[in-house]
């Protein structure tokens, strides 16, 4: 069931078919250069779009729940970022360096919204509360995961410059702050575009997946990631995510969170976006560098559906006054 409900999943299928495309016909040369400019300015148009649907007092909302939001974000950019550093280190060993530093890219990045509240209501946790926290997070994210990356020692071949701060205010950050503004006016617009703008915000991370895996292609990844490697990069990327749930599930406990309220902590505290991951890279990014450093991000986004489903499912038919007592979260499914 866990399989079908993965396969099933529209924004999986499209990551595959733009990693599939970029073996195949990798954007190289000039085509590179295209590729990105049609990219970034695919880029400015999802946070745009994002500025749009982003309710201005669900994030009032957010930020006034502090007993849930601020232990959430010390979690999220905070225990997730060091466990990310941790594994960056570990896997520096027996994983390429970019590869390696893609674990500590991925413990910066916020969590997803559709999933992590999708998640939360398949196990009859607080959905409104999930909205709102993984849409503030994803919003934090924008101006705290790259100064955490560098702070953490983002630093070699994935190092981030003047240049790239700069591209994240004009392509992240402007036009955001556009779609804020421009809500109010836009709300009938949006409403009625519900499902265009879904498949739209699909493409575009899609498009930003095929544009860095096309720089990891064409730098070689294959022949510089053996088998060996790619075994290390799995184990790492199942770590990861068993720290991801168990941590985000005992500190719940630990706040005394209400049964649905820790199903919300969980979800958005356990998941990582891929929406923000790899736009954000392939504009802080050299192409060639991007393919490496998503690598982590693109098998957590796989697994962490894997896992999400029956999870969630498990939840749901258990008495939530007995959910504290669910085993592992990695041997499920």
């Amino acid at each position: 069931m866990a399989a079908r409900t993965v396969l099933a999943d529209p924004m999986l299928r499209m990551l595959g078919a733009a990693i599939v495309l970029a073996v195949l016909v990798p954007a190289s040369g000039d085509m590179r250069i295209v590729a990105q400019t049609i990219a970034n300015a695919a880029i400015f148009v999802l946070f745009l779009l994002n500025g749009l649907r982003i309710a201005r007092r669900d994030i009032a909302a957010g930020i006034a729940n502090w007993r849930f939001l601020l232990p959430l974000v010390l979690w999220v950019f905070g225990a997730m970022a060091l466990a990310g550093l941790g594994l960056s280190m570990l896997g520096n060993s027996f994983v390429p360096p970019l590869v390696a530093l893609g674990f500590l890219y991925l413990g910066t990045l916020p969590s997803t919204v559709q999933s992590a509240t999708s998640y939360t209501s398949l196990a009859k946790g607080t959905v409104a509360l999930s909205v709102v926290s993984a849409a503030l997070l994803n919003i934090i994210g924008v101006f705290v995961s790259v100064p955490i990356f560098i702070a953490l020692g983002g630093s070699g071949e994935g190092a981030i410059g003047n240049d790239a701060v700069i591209k994240i205010f004009a392509i992240l950050v402007v036009p955001f702050a556009i779609g804020q503004a421009l809500q109010v006016r836009a709300a009938g617009f949006t409403a009625r575009n519900k499902h265009r703008i879904v498949w739209i915000d699909r493409f575009i991370i899609a498009t930003a997946v095929y544009v860095a895996f096309s720089g990891a292609v064409g730098q070689g990844i294959w022949s510089r990631v053996d088998v060996a490697g790619w075994v290390g990069i799995l184990a790492l990327t199942v770590t990861f995510l068993a720290v991801g749930h168990w941590g985000a599930w005992l500190l719940g406990r630990v706040l005394g969170l209400s049964p649905g309220d820790r199903i919300a902590f969980l979800f958005a505290g356990s998941q990582k976006s891929a929406a923000v991951g790899a736009p954000l890279a392939t504009i802080l990014f050299p192409p060639g560098v991007a393919g490496f450093i998503v690598v982590p991000l693109l098998l957590y986004h796989l697994f962490q559906l894997v896992l999400a489903a029956p999870l969630a499912n498990r939840l749901a038919h258990s008495p939530h006054q007995d959910a504290g007592d669910y085993t592992e979260p990695t041997r499920q499914g």
